[in-house]
């Protein structure tokens, strides 16, 4: 994870306010607190300057600060992101060099595209060709990493990149850079005009594949509809950037008989009907080619990075140092994460499980809140009633506390415990308050969900800073202490939903259009995953010096799943807690997972109760009034 920043001026000697601000620079610092360093290029005709800014945060293979220039050819790289796979590294190997130096090699635009599109894994990148005076940048095909522009006409025709910007009542309007495709800019062309001209290399699906969408992965109309009038955009599709990822599977065929019916006696989801379905061994097997490409993907993002042998041999079992974190809400998404990291992080090193949950200010709220916990209960299948000892009112003043996403998180806790009772498991418990909320939005997270703005991004965004901050109570020998989870990757289940039909939308969009519409629904979901989410959980997280890893959106695991017809994935006419998300429910209970393969969804904002604490009279999709008062 790095903090990258570009500046662009149209002129060698831009004046001192149309340079990097102060507040953006710390920002990024932030993010990279392992490396900091800055590189300026400047050519005289016709005139331009470049200033690269790189902050690193050190996870895999030496440390290298950036930027990174080759002083043979003068080429200057930037690069925010980590391979997977893809590109043949070794284990001690830097993925901003291997990256860089192929990027040197290469003699065409078609061979850079080449390079991009070969790398499995999140990025954002901006790499300078000093010999064509060109300037790429770009995000991966789905936008992991965030990467922010801004055109600034009236300070010598300014151009900015950076990961993370800052709310600024003097600056222009920041956006992100779409998950299009690939940016060049000629900057000779460019300064000779006084105007900026956009190359886009857009993403394609691979020859080989046989591509029935109607719709091409980008066009231009929602690039540039934003941008400013002295900036144009040009497609060019000339050279391949090839998708990392196979189309989805939109066949719309009748599906297995039990797509339509099956026979409840109770609307309540049980783990028995999860079973039924696993006893037909072609689903069986389906679900167990799931559970082994998942697990890779988890594999790959719990091992690659830096883990100090010595440190380990020296410690004891109890000073052991936590590696690897997950946004833990104790539903089917972070549980099948837990319970496929366990298969990968060594077994003497502890897990970090963060839980997020937001005081419930009035006493009338709490008790429905626990009203409404203790009904769930009541509903809950036989295979739960072990579960429902738990005690879920811990008493004192962290009764305030128990949000439902806390109840659920104490239960999956147990659940992983008895699946390992050897792992460590740190369940953190990060409780927040109304005047930390409103302190650290105002110092910190309004400046991280930027250039985003809804009611949605400021409580999710609000909602992963507290959690990925990792600083919560931690139950030791019978007591709870402060703790603060030091594990610098943090696993989140993001794209779960979006693959395989788990918003309440996608129900309604079943119920209304049938499988057609749901397929083009859940088509348009990983289309605009960059701009809803990424981008934003991205500057979230990695503002406390943390990495953000996304199993489900691993390239192997997204194919896997878009070669599947819908009814594979999920199940609509079944009831909720069984059919959304029906494949990877059967995945949790082939794992052992009980009561959790079987919990409806339930939205971060909601299980944590942040949509409840200021104005639970809003929309979604409002803008937020508190975002736009920081301005």
């Amino acid at each position: 994870m790095c903090g990258i920043c570009c500046v662009v001026s149209l002129s060698a000697y831009p004046p001192e306010e149309c340079l990097l601000k102060e507040d953006v620079l710390c920002n990024l610092r932030r993010r990279g607190p392992n490396s900091s360093q800055q590189l300026v290029k400047a050519v005289l005709k016709p005139p331009y300057q470049c200033l690269f800014s790189g902050h690193v945060l050190h996870l895999r293979g030496p440390m290298t600060p950036q930027p990174v220039e080759d002083p043979t050819t003068g080429n200057v790289f930037l690069w925010n992101g980590e391979v997977f796979s893809g590109i043949p590294m070794e284990a001690e190997e830097n993925d901003t060099q291997i990256i860089f130096q192929q990027l040197c090699s290469c003699s065409s635009e078609s061979a850079i595209l080449s390079v991009l599109s070969s790398i499995q894994g999140p990025w954002s990148f901006i790499f300078y060709q000093a010999s064509k005076h060109h300037l790429w940048f770009g995000r991966d095909y789905f936008g992991r990493r965030s990467l922010l522009w801004q055109f600034n006409q009236e300070c010598d025709k300014v151009f900015l990149l950076t990961s993370v910007s800052a709310v600024s009542e003097t600056d222009g309007q920041w956006q992100e850079v779409p998950a299009s495709g690939i940016f060049k800019i000629d900057l000779q062309v460019c300064a000779a005009s006084k105007a900026i001209t956009l190359i886009l290399h857009p993403w394609k699906y691979s020859s080989r594949v046989i591509v029935t969408e109607e719709a091409p992965i980008s066009n231009l109309n929602p690039v540039s509809k934003d941008l400013p009038t002295h900036v144009s955009l040009v497609m060019n599709d000339s050279h391949s950037l090839i998708a990392p990822v196979v189309p989805l599977n939109k066949e719309i065929l009748e599906g297995p008989e039990e797509f339509h019916f099956f026979d409840f006696t109770s609307n309540v989801p049980n783990v028995g009907v999860l079973q039924t379905f696993l006893a037909e061994s072609r689903k069986k097997a389906l679900v167990q080619q799931f559970i082994e490409v998942l697990s890779r993907a988890v594999k790959r993002r719990v091992l690659y990075l830096v883990r100090d042998a010595d440190q380990l041999r020296g410690e004891t079992l109890a000073l052991r140092k936590p590696h690897v974190a997950i946004l833990f809400s104790g539903g089917i998404d972070s549980m099948m994460i837990a319970t496929l990291a366990d298969r990968h992080v060594p077994l003497e090193e502890p897990i970090d499980l963060l839980n997020v949950a937001f005081k419930i200010a009035e006493q009338g709220k709490q008790n429905t809140s626990m009203k409404k916990c203790r009904k769930q209960k009541k509903a809950l299948p036989p295979t739960q009633e072990s579960l429902n000892d738990i005690d879920v009112v811990t008493g004192g003043s962290l009764s305030c506390f128990n949000v439902p996403d806390r109840i659920t998180g104490r239960a999956g806790l147990e659940e992983l415990k008895a699946i390992n009772p050897s792992r460590s498991w740190n369940f953190v418990e990060i409780n927040v308050t109304l005047e930390d909320l409103k302190e650290m939005r105002q110092q910190r997270i309004s400046h991280l969900v930027y250039p985003l703005d809804t009611v949605l991004d400021d409580s999710i965004g609000c909602a992963v800073w507290f959690a990925s901050r990792g600083d919560g109570l931690l139950m030791h020998q019978g007591d709870m202490r402060p703790y603060k989870s030091p594990a610098k990757v943090i696993l989140t289940g993001m794209g779960a939903d979006e693959q395989l039909a788990g918003y309440s939308r996608h129900r309604v969009c079943f119920q209304k259009h049938g499988l057609e519409g749901l397929n083009e629904e859940l088509r348009m979901e990983l289309g605009r995953i960059s701009s809803r989410n990424l981008g934003r959980d991205d500057r979230v997280i990695a503002d406390h010096g943390k990495e953000a890893r996304f199993p489900f959106l691993d390239e192997e695991v997204v194919s896997f799943l878009n070669c599947l017809p819908v009814w594979e994935k999920a199940n609509l006419a079944l009831p909720r807690g069984i059919g959304e998300k029906l494949l990877l429910r059967l995945a949790a209970a082939e794992l052992g997972l009980t009561s959790s393969s079987v919990l409806p969804k339930r939205a971060m904002q909601f299980g944590s109760r942040i949509a409840k604490m200021e104005n639970s009279n809003e929309r979604a999709s409002d803008k937020c009034i508190r975002l736009q008062s920081v301005q």
